[in-house]
């Protein structure tokens, strides 16, 4: 009886993964397939013969090595400020005592019940006072603060002993010393888990780099890929078209992949001994 449902077990898993995987491998396929085969073997699990024709094409008709790299910049610097600014401000409400903590902290957490689209007229506006609009800063800086990531970095670091810290101070470490060397090593899971998270979601964005670039060379690959597909009149140009979803799709898969290992890391693995 335990062995059947095991085996029922992972047959439900394996169903839910290939009905999960199915989308990514059928895009992958047609995306080298070209537009005049797409339709013809709709009875078939397999696309071929395989062709580069549509990549070759795209790169052609639009700058997407242009927008590419304006997504790789904005997701990077954006990612790497939030990261940063969400880890200090957690350690600060985690373990410094100073007046108000508690009120801002909760001011923090109230942010994150607004939606994002009410902020988007009055980023606009500071934006355009402060001359940056259509331009890299417009993109970034709105993007380096938030509080899902000061919330999860707190409640990381209050799970964290305070032995090794304390050991760090009777040593000579000052406050940033301790940060630095031993509470930001410490909460690498956490870190990696709020990086993925933010570098998915900027380089998916798509309202703020719309309404805050003007030029087609300050255009991420979202808001590009959508007026590529607007550009279409008569005929759909599907394999020009998958073939923009796949570049766009690959660097979330690769973050994923470079970053999961750290989700199931025990924060206390390695730490203090009793």
């Amino acid at each position: 009886m335990k062995k059947l449902k095991l085996v029922l077990g992972y047959l439900t898993l394996l169903l839910i993964a290939i009905s999960m995987l199915y989308p990514f491998f059928v895009m992958i396929n047609l995306s080298f397939v070209k537009n005049s085969e797409i339709f013809l073997q709709t009875d078939k699990i397999f696309h071929f013969p395989l062709t580069f024709e549509n990549y070759i094409k795209v790169f052609g008709q639009i700058p997407l090595s242009k927008y590419f790299m304006n997504s790789l910049i904005v997701a990077l610097l954006t990612t790497l400020g939030q990261v940063m600014i969400a880890a200090m401000a957690g350690y600060a409400f985690a373990r410094l005592k100073f007046k108000y903590r508690d009120l801002l902290f909760l001011i923090f957490l109230i942010t994150m019940l607004i939606p994002p689209q009410v902020n988007i007229i009055p980023l606009f506006f500071l934006m355009r006072e402060l001359h940056l609009i259509d331009t890299y800063q417009a993109l970034i800086l709105p993007g380096l603060f938030g509080g899902l990531g000061v919330f999860m970095l707190r409640q990381y670091f209050l799970t964290m002993p305070k032995d090794l810290e304390e050991s760090a101070r009777i040593d000579g470490c000052n406050l940033f010393e301790t940060f630095f060397k031993i509470a930001l090593p410490l909460a690498l899971p956490a870190i990696v888990t709020l990086a993925i998270f933010t570098f998915v979601s900027t380089w998916n964005s798509f309202m703020w780099p719309l309404i805050v670039t003007n030029s087609e060379g300050m255009r991420t690959l979202p808001v590009g890929l959508a007026i590529f597909k607007g550009s279409f009149r008569e005929v759909t140009l599907w394999g020009e078209l998958l073939s923009c979803s796949v570049i766009c799709t690959l660097p979330v898969i690769f973050v994923f992949l470079f970053g999961k290992k750290y989700f199931i890391n025990d924060i206390l693995q390695g730490g203090v001994k009793e």
